[in-house]
């Protein structure tokens, strides 16, 4: 199958920006120059007319600079009150930034039980909804300073996995995770200079879940694991999947152009339709290899 043609025509979507993408490794401070090229990118997507959702990390890392720390908040109050002075932080860079070109913005924390429970994922997708009407872009985090593991309902625990439910609710077309990494390899790229790069997945195996590694860098919480994890969900919800590495952030134009960039996790109605493109090829191989076989 084509990437230009699966990907030039998405309407919907879900982009995830990592903490190793809009901050700098060795402060953790918000990279406003790249955080400002994203912005102009995700605008110049909305004068498309597509329609994008952000999910964007930072919130704890935003808060513990904020408040004089100098190591990573260990216990779970710690990263909650440091998400809660981040959030607001984050969001207020965010505003200035989309304000420079007259777009608005609404500010959508979610919890696990916003996607789990009926009523709930009802009420959210109605806010979705009518935000798209609007022609306003969520900025999506999840509520940090309220979720913990011992409710109910639990915590997404890493943004990957919440970018993938917020597809599955708006029934994206396609989600985007920016991470500090290529996209997909047979091995740690790091570790293993012959490892390989992955370019497409189809139908997502335990062979490949056994590829994925912990997180790659000390900023972000999700690593390969999260983000198979977070493939899983998104393209049995049909929406296509795209690894792509934040450092060079646009690389999201060439993602929407379709250009061979990142690793693109197939959404389970494109895994049906390159089976049935693919079963004849491998039907007229196994005939041309008796036919070679008699001979």
């Amino acid at each position: 199958m084509d990437r230009k043609d699966i990907l030039l025509n998405k309407q919907r979507i879900v982009i995830k920006v990592g903490t190793s993408t809009i901050t700098y490794e060795e402060t953790g401070n918000i990279n406003l120059e790249k955080l400002e090229k994203f912005v102009r990118i995700l605008i110049n997507l909305r004068n498309k007319g597509k329609e994008v959702i952000v999910v964007s990390s930072g919130a704890v890392g935003v808060g513990k600079n904020a408040l004089g720390m100098d190591r990573r908040p260990q216990t779970e109050s710690e990263k909650q009150a440091c998400a809660a002075v981040g959030q607001g932080k984050l969001m207020m860079i965010y505003e200035k930034l989309f304000n420079e070109y007259g777009q608005l913005t609404a500010q959508v924390l979610l919890t696990k039980e916003s996607v789990t429970n009926a009523k709930c994922r009802k009420n959210a997708k109605q806010t979705f909804d009518e935000l798209f009407k609007m022609q306003v872009v969520p900025i999506v985090n999840e509520n940090d300073a309220i979720s913990v593991d011992e409710l109910s309902y639990g915590n997404f625990g890493d943004n990957d996995t919440l970018a993938a439910y917020v597809s599955r609710l708006v029934d994206a077309d396609l989600l985007i995770l920016m991470s500090d990494i290529d996209g997909l390899y047979t091995d740690d790229p790091r570790k293993n200079p012959n490892a390989r790069f992955i370019h497409t997945v189809g139908k997502i195996g335990r062979s490949l879940e056994n590829m994925a590694k912990g997180a790659s860098s000390d900023c972000g919480t999700g690593g390969m694991a999260t983000k198979i994890k977070a493939a899983k969900i998104a393209t049995a919800a049909g929406a296509d999947m795209i690894i792509a590495n934040g450092n060079n952030i646009y690389s999201i134009n060439d993602v929407m152009n379709g250009k061979k960039v990142g690793t693109l996790f197939l959404s389970e109605q494109h895994q049906k339709e390159m089976s049935e493109e693919v079963a004849p090829k491998r039907a007229e191989f196994r005939r041309q290899a008796k036919r070679e076989k008699k001979v």
